[in-house]
């Protein structure tokens, strides 16, 4: 086992396409970390380069306390998962699992036991002569990680190893993935676009975004106090809201008020727009800003049917425009005057009791201590990083 760390790591395609932009990242000895993000941001590359099957154009990668970028992949002590699991069609299962350690000249009491202890983690030891053909999609991917196992390497990599199963068997496989790693302590670093399999899976997720890391830390962390805009967007489901504005000081002191675009692009507080003061703990911060531009953002979750007792919540008045039913919960689309996107994902028996259907207009609810302030663009930096949700994870 070792800790995996990239220093600088620069990846250049033809045509001077940067997949990855001197990206460092260090993942400690024994710990599992994510990457997450959308298609084409790099961390497939990033992973690849790690294991030697693409070469870096620049940066360092070390696995333990070696520079590896000049060895082959049989020499960096890694193993990798793929995401259609490579498996020998030929071969049975136990073949599939014996056939690196038989390459590496292992001594055949040796393989026998490694691939037997490795089936028994597995509980796949009844599928061993069975060939692939005869298996299921779950019992592939467990054979493939099977192979991986018995190698006892340094460090396991997972490239989307769950992106072909169905739903439910996604979910139990990596809930099968996570009991494994808890139990053999294996540097592990493992690539997903789901950020819902980031999130349970990682003691670490590294949000990438266009081959540069926006975020790296706990998963709570990430959710609760997200870098930037980009990092709020993509973590969490359904995805956080947004409202353009700008920060007004008044005879009632700091609000974000909503704003309208003029023909020219400018943006000016609307008369009818979403108000929210400024928290008390966020004062300071915007404290001379009278007039900036803003994003708030609210999670669907913190959009509420009626206002937390003791806390002054902002009502708003919105039109239902879809529902959702997810079980005891329901996701619930709607719109206001200026914003014809809005979601929260609401307890079914409480929305449905307060008239959340569609057609209807309703009036949701918003913990001013629970949003965000954002810079304009993209991914604008979170100005609320001193947030209460904060202290409460700290």
């Amino acid at each position: 086992m070792a800790q995996v760390e990239l220093e600088k790591v620069l990846k250049l395609f033809p045509g001077g396409v940067r997949a990855v932009d001197r990206i460092d990242l260090l993942v400690p000895d024994q710990q599992f970390v994510v990457l997450v993000g959308p298609s084409g941001c790099g961390k497939t590359t990033t992973l690849r380069m790690i294991a030697g099957l693409e070469p870096a154009t620049a940066g360092a990668i070390r696995i333990g306390d070696r520079v590896v970028n000049d060895l082959p992949p049989k020499d960096r002590d890694v193993a990798m998962v793929f995401q259609n699991y490579a498996l020998y069609p030929h071969m049975s299962v136990y073949k599939n699992m014996a056939f690196g350690l038989k390459l590496r000249g292992m001594p055949r009491d040796q393989v026998e036991a490694r691939v037997r202890e490795a089936a028994k983690v597995l509980e796949i030891e009844h599928l061993l002569d069975r060939k692939p053909r005869a298996l299921s999609g779950g019992q592939k991917q467990r054979v493939a990680v099977g192979r991986a196992i018995v190698r006892q390497p340094a460090a396991f990599l997972f490239d989307e190893p769950l992106s072909n199963l169905d739903a439910k068997l996604r979910v139990t496989t990596r809930a099968e993935l996570k009991r494994l790693h808890q139990r053999l302590r294996t540097t592990t670093i493992y690539v997903t676009h789901d950020q819902e399999e980031a999130m349970t899976l990682g003691d670490r997720i590294v949000v990438m975004k266009e081959g540069v890391i926006q975020q790296a830390d706990t998963p709570l962390n990430v959710y609760n106090l997200p870098a930037n805009r980009f990092v709020a967007g993509f973590i969490g489901m359904p995805p956080m809201n947004f409202f353009d504005g700008v920060v007004m000081i008044d005879a009632e002191g700091a609000v974000f008020r909503e704003g309208i675009r003029s023909p020219d692009g400018r943006l000016a507080a609307a008369s009818d727009g979403i108000r929210v003061p400024i928290p008390p703990h966020l004062l300071a911060r915007f404290s001379g800003l009278s007039g900036r531009q803003v994003v708030l953002g609210v999670r669907p979750e913190h959009l509420l049917v009626s206002p937390p007792e003791g806390v002054a919540a902002v009502p708003l008045s919105l039109s239902v425009k879809v529902v959702e039913p997810l079980g005891y919960d329901m996701d619930v689309y709607m719109s206001s005057k200026l914003n014809e996107h809005i979601v929260a994902r609401l307890e079914a028996s409480a929305a449905i009791g307060a008239g959340f259907q569609p057609d209807a207009r309703v009036t949701a609810y918003v913990d001013p201590r629970k949003v965000h302030f954002f810079e304009p663009g993209d991914a604008g930096m979170n100005l609320s990083q001193t947030s209460e949700i904060a202290h409460a994870v700290a």
